[in-house]
């Protein structure tokens, strides 16, 4: 938000859940007030129970940065959604659509053989992207052996043929840094917060609505942890735990994917990184790069 209010931007939000609508209080989407501050882009784009690929970010996420520069403005795609930002910034590479057949044998497996026997399948085909999914991460699992079945290619492999080396567009890419024990901190409270915000009755009222506890949406992160609560599988103390517990194994997923990126640079957190972040950002505004396939104007920042 100060980068944006600094620098004369607009946020394009790239997290995979608060594309959802209705999804308000457990993705910690942006409020009223602050949309009215800074304009935001990606927000609210389809139901709980649709799909949402990373294909479709790019296209959309693309069009939305072409806009913002069209208007004189500095596009930040912010969030912590790193495929995301990578099929945007870096480009996909071409793979085959998904394949119902496929994945319900693969779904019949892991149910088969219990939790973790699709992350070890992958990690005898593709270990790189075994070593980089968590085990419970079953929508990338599926989707890695899914490509593998069909292609016969690690799509480890597949993604590093067709990257960009230069970037579709020019980009800074800033990633804030915070110590692991204040993260957790932060992580706990953040989920306290939520719950006490009504995290539970948005759920229910999404539920009471039809809405699908299978569907995309209710399976995210921390949601799928509400819906077994009010399926009455947990109590409430133990469903914040969990919430917790698996945000925090997220968050460390995330920094683990963002320090992979040899171009991305670190920045202490707010405070003091927001003077650091600023410096960089104007200095890289006023002789951008060129970037691969970048139209005219096409300059973005991206902060994982």
């Amino acid at each position: 938000m100060r980068l944006a209010e600094e620098l004369g931007g607009e946020i394009v939000c790239a997290d995979s859940m608060q594309v959802f609508r209705s999804l308000d209080v457990g993705t910690a989407k942006p409020t009223p007030e602050e949309r009215a501050r800074v304009r935001h882009h990606l927000l609210d784009v389809i139901d709980p129970d649709e799909a949402f690929s990373a294909a479709r970010f790019r296209d959309l996420a693309s069009r939305a940065v072409r806009e913002i520069a069209a208007r004189g403005r500095v596009p930040l795609v912010v969030g912590g959604t790193g495929l995301w930002i990578r099929a945007l910034l870096d480009g996909l590479a071409p793979a085959p659509a998904a394949d119902p057949g496929v994945r319900a044998e693969l779904r019949r497996a892991e149910a088969e053989g219990g939790p973790g026997t699709l992350h070890r399948l992958l990690g005898e085909v593709d270990p790189e992207a075994a070593a980089r999914l968590h085990p419970r991460d079953l929508v990338r699992i599926e989707r890695a052996l899914e490509v593998h079945r069909l292609t016969g290619r690690p799509l480890s492999e597949i993604h590093a043929a067709h990257r960009f080396p230069g970037g579709l567009f020019p980009a800074l890419r800033l990633t804030i840094q915070v110590p692991r024990e204040v993260l957790d901190e932060r992580i706990a409270s953040r989920a306290r917060g939520m719950f006490e915000a009504g995290w539970v009755e948005e759920v229910r009222r999404l539920l009471a609505s039809g809405a699908d506890p299978s569907g995309r949406g209710l399976r995210g992160l921390g949601y799928r942890r509400v819906v077994e609560h009010l399926g009455g599988a947990i109590d409430a103390d133990e469903t914040l735990a969990r919430v917790i517990a698996d945000t925090r194994a997220y968050a460390r997923r995330q920094v683990q994917w963002f320090r992979g990126d040899a171009r991305a640079r670190p920045l202490p957190p707010p405070p003091d990184g927001i003077a650091e972040a600023l410096e960089q950002a104007r200095a890289f505004l006023q002789d951008p790069p060129v970037a691969v396939g970048a139209p005219p104007g096409g300059r973005a920042s991206a902060n994982g």
